[in-house]
């Protein structure tokens, strides 16, 4: 929340989604939200494709989307009990879909211009300072994506 507040200004007027864990988005919410962005940022638990249906995913045409930045893998107790679970249902090969390259794969396949992925699990303090360090080059600094992974990579 601080760090969205810190460069709410360097955002462009159409910035929505949303925030918080009160409850799930629904599959509608991921639809409207991908086919409507420019940017999509995911910032959350797990891996965002456990998030979203795999067969909805793939069957969507999102081309004005550039950019997604997905800032997932973070594991709790409680989420990797949520995802224990969920995979339960889930064939050895739908779960091999939702790993980060498979990902980065099946977004560019719909269209998607490029994506910034965490490739291991992490943590959230890290992952808010992959934030950050996003926010400011991309936003503060006018860098490039591609220079600002760079960055990131340092």
């Amino acid at each position: 929340q601080e760090i969205l507040e810190k460069y709410h200004d360097l955002f462009t007027v159409q910035w929505e989604g949303v925030i918080g864990n009160i409850c799930a988005s629904s599959q509608a919410e991921w639809e409207q939200l991908l086919t409507s962005c420019s940017a999509f940022l995911f910032y959350g638990m797990e891996r965002f494709m456990s998030h979203v249906l795999l067969n909805w995913l793939v069957a969507m045409n999102i081309p004005k989307c550039r950019l997604v930045i997905l800032l997932d893998l973070v594991r709790s107790q409680q989420s990797y009990q949520r995802i224990a679970n969920s995979d339960l249902h889930k064939s050895c090969l739908h779960i091999a879909l939702e790993r980060p390259t498979e990902t980065a794969m099946l977004l560019s396949l719909t269209g998607v211009g490029s994506i910034v992925a965490t490739q291991w699990y992490t943590n959230l303090e890290e992952n808010a300072e992959r934030l950050e360090t996003l926010f400011e080059n991309l936003l503060s600094f006018g860098r490039t994506t591609g220079q600002t992974i760079h960055v990131l990579q340092k």
